[in-house]
């Protein structure tokens, strides 16, 4: 079983996939919720490449650095991924000026599924908004 999670950003693909690629943008809104942020981020945006992001705690009580490899990368439509054993992939799709990014992963086995699809959520939803703001 797989899990997807989407959201409409109001910003064409090419301004979506620059702040989902971007380390600067990503440690802006890579996070769940406002206890926890991106400290660094690392892009090679290439098939082959590594990607890194450190997430913390704010108060330091916990951490972690989400990493992998880009398996797949189609220029503004779509950047697969492999984490660990799991793999991931991010599907742009624009439309009127409106960009739907999906993203379907593998899940892992420590956390409830609802949890996990919440998390990744939300982590899409404070993108989305990131964008949205930017370009306000």
């Amino acid at each position: 079983m797989r899990i997807s999670v989407g959201s409409s950003v109001n910003a064409p693909v090419a301004d979506v996939w620059r702040a989902y690629t971007t380390p600067a943008d990503i440690v802006e809104w890579n996070a769940a919720s406002d206890d926890w942020h991106t400290t660094e981020a690392h892009v090679d945006l290439r098939e082959g490449g590594e990607f890194r992001s450190r997430m913390e705690a704010r108060d330091g009580s916990a951490g972690f650095d989400f990493a992998g490899t880009y398996v797949r990368i189609v220029e503004h439509e779509r950047i697969e991924y492999a984490f660990g054993e799991r793999q991931a992939e991010v599907v742009f799709a624009e439309r009127d000026g409106v960009t739907v990014v999906t993203v379907t992963f593998d899940p892992e086995t420590e956390n409830p599924v609802e949890l996990q699809r919440a998390g990744w959520q939300a982590i899409l939803d404070r993108f989305a908004a990131h964008i949205e703001q930017r370009t306000a």
